[in-house]
């Protein structure tokens, strides 16, 4: 199980969080102007980084705050916490 330390109420169980997925994708725009193809990537696809990858979260069973995490998806460790109006942390990828 994972440990995750929410930035607003501190460690707590992997079991308190929601996974929002991928973290700082633009959304196109405006609507008129985007094509079908660049739509659907937006909505569709997503990296499947080997390593260090950002992610949105919910502290669904404490806070109820949305937060940013990077992740290693070899490990699962939890590389960084950082709140939603934090820039990106640099990370080794």
């Amino acid at each position: 199980m994972l440990r995750i330390t929410c930035p607003y109420c501190g460690p707590r169980d992997e079991l308190e969080f929601r996974c929002g997925g991928e973290a700082h994708i633009v959304r196109p725009g405006p609507p008129e102007t985007v094509s079908d193809e660049d739509w659907g990537a937006y909505l569709f696809q997503r990296q499947n980084p080997v390593g260090a990858h950002h992610e949105r979260w919910v502290h669904e069973g404490g806070c109820r705050q949305w937060f940013h995490l990077v992740r290693d998806t070899r490990t699962h460790e939890v590389i960084a916490v950082y709140k939603m109006d934090e820039p990106k942390p640099e990370v080794p990828e």
